[in-house]
């Protein structure tokens, strides 16, 4: 059974940094494309960054610059580094990763199939 538990979000000020974590159970990390999306209330769901089993990465215009996806194979976690936070950027932050047979880029539009629960980041102005 696959599991995704997000950790780490919280309430910043704007300006702000915070960390999510990811951390996976019965899939691993490093085999396939994983990624970061957030919802904002009344929102669309929303890609923010991707990372593919070779280490490339790849992310949303609006975070580019600021947030980085990477990966600790050994502790099988994904994380979100997030940096010179601003109140846009509020909102659910979910992990997700593809079918372990899934082939293909590793991009913000692919679908799919796992996911978290979820991580509330609150950046206030």
């Amino acid at each position: 059974q696959v599991r995704l538990v997000e950790s780490g979000g919280g309430m910043v000020q704007a300006g702000g940094s915070l960390r999510l974590s990811c951390a996976a159970s019965g899939y691993t990390v490093s085999s396939n494309c994983l990624g970061w999306f957030r919802q904002a209330p009344g929102k669309a769901r929303e890609g923010v960054a991707t990372v593919d089993s070779d280490g490339t990465t790849r992310y949303a215009g609006s975070v580019e610059g600021r947030f980085t996806i990477s990966r600790d194979n050994a502790k099988n976690t994904l994380y979100l580094e997030m940096n010179s936070l601003k109140p846009e950027d509020s909102a659910l932050y979910y992990c997700a990763a593809l079918h372990p047979l899934a082939v293909g880029y590793c991009y913000l539009s692919r679908r799919f199939y796992y996911w978290g629960q979820g991580t509330q980041v609150t950046v206030s102005s």
